[in-house]
């Protein structure tokens, strides 16, 4: 079984769910702007959102541009006339609250973080991702952060991974392994980059775009399996 010394985590519904941050932050803006978010507004931002990221990731957009228009393009298709940008700014102070880890993350890299060099590879807003990781506890598990606002790229951008190489002692693509929730930014930046892979796909989506990972998982506690360690605090 091949032997890795560094790994690459993405943050987002990879360690840290933002699946339930993201909830928590809508529901408070919505509040805050008196507006009744229903599910079809819910399913809406969804679409519109995952669509301007990946206009971000094929390097059509800039990150502010994807940031400062989702809500107020949103709104507009429900007759409301609003600044994404200000909207923004309110979200961005209620996402920063939601750190909920995915269940066992904790564990898991407080587990690796002594064999293994972690890293952390992630697309967003640099603040953010800063606040929610330090907030979760696992900062101090990672020997650096590589957020996309501060790089200058965004994954799968192959210059956003040279970016990350140059910064990582002694790197060897051999013998480092990707792990994330993204096909289309960690898995397909991971092969363009040289990296072995790893899906983690709780939900079993199908593999639309057939971009084929090097292993893929359900849960993160499967990593032990991929690593050929022990998981030292199963029950």
């Amino acid at each position: 079984m091949k032997r890795y010394r560094t790994l690459l985590f993405d943050v987002d519904d990879t360690i840290l769910d933002f699946q339930a941050a993201e909830a928590l932050a809508l529901r408070l803006l919505f509040e805050d702007q008196n507006i009744l978010l229903t599910n079809d507004m819910k399913a809406q931002y969804k679409t519109i959102n995952q669509g301007l990221w990946r206009a971000f990731e094929e390097g059509k957009m800039t990150r502010d541009e994807v940031v400062n228009t989702r809500f107020s393009a949103l709104l507009k298709e429900y007759g409301y006339e609003t600044d994404g940008t200000i909207l923004e700014q309110k979200y961005r102070r209620f996402l920063e609250r939601g750190h909920q880890l995915i269940d066992g993350a904790f564990d898991l890299i407080s587990n690796l973080q002594q064999q293994f060099d972690l890293y952390i590879v992630t697309n967003g807003v640099s603040h953010t991702q800063y606040k929610r990781l330090r907030d979760s506890g696992l900062c101090p598990f990672f020997k650096d952060i590589f957020v996309s606002e501060d790089t200058g790229f965004q994954k799968p951008m192959k210059e956003y991974f040279d970016y990350v190489f140059e910064r990582i002692p002694q790197f060897s693509a051999e013998h480092t392994l990707i792990i994330g929730d993204s096909l289309t930014a960690d898995i397909k930046g991971g092969q363009l980059a040289g990296l072995d892979t790893c899906w983690m796909n709780p939900d079993m989506k199908p593999n639309v775009p057939e971009i084929i990972p090097t292993y893929e998982i359900r849960k993160v506690e499967e990593l032990y399996h991929i690593l050929n360690i022990e998981n030292t605090v199963s029950s």
